[in-house]
């Protein structure tokens, strides 16, 4: 987003060389495109830091990128226009100028750059203009200066140098110089020049510029009227202490008419996002992004820089270049100063004044000197609540990187202590965390695992349970390291390893969940114990099949063996319905019978709640009944919101949008999700099973026509990175959407859930859509090889037939591929498939009518018949509420209709097509109903309009189908084998087509072609 150099000021006032050893401004800075390229590449402050990386794309400055364009057009209008762009260093001012100097080029104006040199009030005058001087030398020579060389030589020494130029005679020095005379000459340069063509002068770095630059940037500002110039200075807000001269030019600046104010914040967490996937050419995992957004909060520079060092990105120490930058100003504070800023990095990015002066223990007068220094030194901000804040949280990891071994566990240990004895020095509820991160901090280990279980219990109670996982695998790491810590906590290992393996499920981490099940397992006496092993063995097999590793069948059976043996009992029931559940994807009629099992006993000692899983999972089964089923999942969630089971009510939720869904009730369905995602994000568990909500609710959205909030639904699931195969779904359905939409992200997004299938294990309702998913994405590219590949792969499915509502989308998928490619064999696989397959809802039965139109084709010996096998289609689809199946559906129905001649229907079908394609943003669709408004001679995307072809090229074109060459068609029609060939290459281009052949097969589809043409030659004759 910016370069190094925008960092300069986190350096301070060291002095800067090159420019200055000229006797002049010397020459401006290297800033892209926006400046002039001088031949030092000078860079200032950091000309001997290694230049990283940089993002190339501008990301979350659209607002401020339209403020500075409507400025440029107030100006092109002989209205004043100035606007200053204030931000903290790094944070893309120059990246913004950037971008914004592209479209000064495009909108055919001129730029001008000068920048402001570090070298304070006793530096060189007017160095930035000085710069902007010397482009219009270089660009339009001495006679740009009107005569006034010699005047203008005082700011440009070159200009006295010119072999054939006017000498600047020997005067009174520049600071003699009458200024209001010079600051006239200087004006009225800018005013010549903007005659010609619209002008922007850009100053950067205005808060190192000296007295007599923001003198003569505030006489332009106040003498630009009726002139097309733009004034856009930058400067950095972290440099303004209270005694800055700055402050009171801005200030001033501020009142003057025409002048406007921009201020750069920070990226928000998308924002990070985008720039890193720039820099490292690909989508980061969302916990990576989080810990770099945490780190740097939002400044690009320090995104950069991280994403620089090396991996694992965010967790890569700060480099070394970076670390400098950091600590010198750090470096510049009073010993105290800096002294006091070392003990409030140990607290923690930010701190209460209270606990500061608690640990620090020094006199109120001497804390608050100190904090009055470092605040000055824009490291620390106050905010009214009477707490600090570092500037940056980098800032804050260098300093306390940089304490002492023995200096680091004092001062934790000292927060420790003082948080213990008033809880109340830190916020409400954290108490316990930051005890606990203190004294392991301090290396106090058995302080450190007491406390970390005290605020693993605390976390839970909030619902933080990425935090409680955190502080379970501390408790973990400090066990053995603790002689008496089954003591100290009142459990055994196994316990907590339980508690671990639950609490990482819950959080979403799945793969750590599965190492512990392992752990567990060899601790655990299955003979003493069946229970605990045999819910072990359920997790066990669960994680197995949600990591894609294997179908988890061994360990559940295992499971049900050992709890089988157990005695009755509540806990018994709860295990067998754990373990129905989650057999259900495997063998349901298994699954079925263990439920039954757990039902009976369940019923016998009158425990209900411990069922609402299983319950669930099998009430989504039931397909012969699915208004009962539907009617059973409302009284589920009743109870569970009754009960207050967060997780069974988010249960029922997902399960209750899912059968929606399959019933074609989408508003209802996404109603549903949208629930359940609020209450998942309230209990925090929407990594875990709330992930299935985000992508409920997209699938609905998809269905409803709504592809914006779909696709927002989607970033919302990438940005908490559901684990596992809780993963794909959503990451499927956006594939899907940015196919549809020809999204320049597409061909990454398709390969990043196609990968899926290299996995060991998908549950076949996962493995049918990325089957689906991989032919459109081959006939999105027009890969037929690839795509009957990838059909040939999907039929070989063993549950392509037992799966309705994957099955249908996938069969319309190959159908297309067999039409496509003309694969007759193809064809007669799908249609036997096709015919087994039951269609029990809405959108399968306009799947299964769609299947059936594109197996026929138009242009077959029966137009009458596709076209009305294309009308029921069409019929089916608007039953079914899909906006964008309809409209290929509607498309099939234009070709059906061309072929039988019925041109008013044509007409309507594409016109239908264009209009739902635009609603959608599904350019593709879109782009070929234009085609098939081209081929078939309609205006615009639907009105009637004269045929496409001549007279004389339908008779070519039908020559071509009838299979003759250039010189027979040359014969037939009397005419030279090269204007044959002309006519053919017109007809490929108008049909827009790759050769003769497509052509033909085209004219025959689109009944392009005269039923009973009279002979050549006697039309000829006449």
């Amino acid at each position: 987003m910016s370069t190094p150099a925008a960092v300069a000021g986190f350096v301070g006032a060291a002095g800067a060389a090159g420019p200055a050893a000229t006797g002049a401004a010397g020459p401006a800075a290297t800033r892209g495109p926006i400046g002039p390229v001088g031949p030092s590449g000078a860079r200032g402050m950091l000309d001997g830091v290694t230049v990283r990386a940089a993002s190339t794309v501008l990301v979350g400055r659209r607002t401020e990128l339209t403020a500075l364009g409507d400025a440029l057009t107030r100006s092109r209008s002989g209205e004043a226009a100035t606007v200053l762009v204030g931000g903290e260093a790094g944070v893309g001012k120059t990246r913004l100028l950037e971008e914004f100097g592209t479209q000064v080029d495009a909108a055919g104006a001129r730029l001008l750059v000068g920048q402001c040199l570090e070298l304070g009030e006793a530096g060189l005058p007017f160095a930035p203009f000085a710069a902007a001087l010397r482009d219009v030398l270089r660009h339009d020579g001495p006679a740009a200066f009107a005569g006034y060389e010699a005047e203008f030589a005082r700011l440009l020494p070159e200009l006295a140098r010119m072999p054939a130029g006017v000498a600047a005679p020997a005067g009174p020095a520049l600071a003699d110089t009458p200024r209001g005379y010079l600051f006239d000459l200087v004006a009225d340069l800018f005013r010549r020049i903007a005659e010609e063509r619209p002008l922007v002068l850009v100053i950067e770095d205005l808060h190192w510029a000296d007295r007599s630059t923001r003198d003569l940037i505030g006489f332009l500002v106040r003498a630009a009227r009726a002139t097309r110039l733009l004034v856009v200075c930058t400067y950095r807000t972290d440099e303004l202490h209270r005694g800055h001269p700055l402050r009171p030019f801005l200030a001033e600046l501020d009142r003057v008419r025409g002048v406007d104010r921009i201020e750069l914040g920070r990226l928000d967490r998308d924002g990070t996002a985008a720039v890193l996937a720039d820099l490292l050419g690909t989508e980061q995992f969302a916990r990576t992004v989080d810990d770099v957004h945490e780190r740097t909060q939002g400044n690009p520079f320090f995104i950069e820089e991280l994403a620089a060092a090396g991996g694992p990105v965010g967790c890569a120490a700060i480099p070394e270049t970076l670390r400098d930058l950091l600590l010198a100003r750090v470096d510049r504070l009073p010993e105290p100063a800096q002294r006091v800023l070392r003990i409030a990095a140990a607290g923690g990015t930010r701190f209460a004044h209270q606990l500061l002066a608690e640990v620090a223990g020094l006199p109120e007068a001497e804390l608050e000197d100190a904090l009055r220094a470092a605040v000055a030194g824009q490291l620390v901000v106050a905010d009214p609540d009477g707490d600090y804040e570092f500037r940056h949280a980098l800032v804050r990891e260098a300093v306390h990187d940089d304490l002492l071994p023995g200096e680091h566990a004092r001062l934790h240990a000292r927060y420790a202590a003082a948080i213990e004895a008033n809880p109340q020095l830190v916020a409400a509820g954290r108490a316990p965390a930051e005890i606990a991160h203190h004294w392991y901090a301090a290396h106090d280990h058995p302080r450190a695992l007491t406390a970390a279980r005290v605020a693993a219990e605390a976390a839970a109670e909030r619902y933080a349970y990425a935090e409680q996982s955190r502080l379970l695998e501390r408790v973990l790491e400090l066990w053995e390291q603790v002689p008496d810590a089954a003591d100290r906590l009142g459990m055994d290992h196994l316990r907590v390893l339980e508690d671990t393996l639950t609490t990482a499920v819950t959080a979403g981490d799945l793969s750590r969940a599965l190492t512990l099940t392992r752990a567990a397992l060899a601790e655990v006496d299955s003979d003493a114990e069946p229970l605990r092993a045999a819910r072990l063995l359920d997790h066990r097999g669960r994680l197995f099949a949600l990591l894609g590793k294997s179908d988890g069948a061994a360990e559940l059976r295992e499971a049900y063996r050992l709890a089988a043996g157990a005695p009755d009992g509540p806990e018994r029931f709860a295990v067998l319905a754990d373990i129905a559940s989650h057999l259900m994807k495997v063998d349901p009629r298994e699954a079925a019978s263990v439920a039954a099992e757990a039902a009976a006993g369940a019923s016998e000692v009158g425990t209900d709640l411990v069922l609402l899983p299983t319950r669930i999972a099998l009430l989504h089964r039931l397909d012969g009944t699915p208004e009962r089923g539907l009617a059973e999942l409302r009284r589920v969630e009743a109870r569970a919101r009754a009960a207050g089971d967060s997780w069974a009510l988010v249960s029922a939720l997902v399960f209750l949008s899912d059968v929606l869904y399959e019933l074609g009730r989408y508003d209802e369905s996404e109603q549903a999700a949208a629930a359940g995602v609020t209450e998942a994000r309230r209990v925090g568990i929407s990594r875990s099973i709330g992930a299935y909500l985000l992508s409920n609710r997209a699938e609905a959205l998809i269905a409803l026509g709504r592809w914006d909030e779909a696709d927002a639904t989607c970033a919302e699931a990438a940005r908490i990175d559901p684990p596992g195969v809780s993963g794909l779904h959503w990451l499927q359905l956006r594939a899907g959407l940015h196919l549809a939409r020809a999204h320049p992200a597409a061909d990454e997004v398709v390969g990043r859930a196609l990968a899926f299938l290299s996995r060991p294990y998908l549950w076949p309702n996962h493995r049918l859509p990325l089957h689906e998913l991989r032919v459109e994405a081959a006939l999105a590219a027009d890969d037929k090889l690839e795509a009957v590949r990838a059909a040939r792969a999907a039929l070989a499915d063993a549950h392509l037939a037992d799966l309705p509502r994957e099955g249908w989308p996938l069969l319309n998928a190959l159908a297309r591929t067999a039409a496509t490619t003309g694969d007759a064999t193809l064809a007669a696989e799908v249609s036997a498939v096709a015919a087994a397959l039951p269609a029990r809802h809405p959108a399968e039965h306009a799947h299964a009518a769609h299947v059936t139109a594109v197996l026929i084709g138009p242009g077959s010996a029966a137009p009458a018949e596709a076209l009305a096998a294309w009308r029921e289609a069409v019929s089916a689809w608007r039953a079914a509420g899909q906006p964008y199946p309809l409209g290929r559906a509607l498309l099939g129905l234009a070709e059906a209709a061309a072929a039988a001649g019925e041109r008013d229907e044509v007409a309507a079908a594409v016109r239908e097509t264009a209009e739902l394609a635009a609603r959608l943003g599904a350019t593709p669709l879109g782009e070929q109903a234009a085609t098939l408004a081209r081929r078939v001679g309609l205006r615009g995307t639907g009105r009637p309009g004269p045929d496409l072809l001549t007279s004389r090229e339908q008779e070519v074109l039908r020559l071509v189908a009838e299979g003759h060459s250039n010189s027979r068609i040359a014969e037939r029609l009397f005419i030279s084998p090269k204007t044959a060939s002309v006519h053919v290459s017109r007809i490929i281009a108008k049909l827009d087509v790759t050769n003769r052949v497509e052509a033909a097969a085209l004219a025959h589809r689109l009944g392009l072609l005269d039923a009973s043409p009279p002979a050549p030659a006697q039309r000829r004759a006449r």
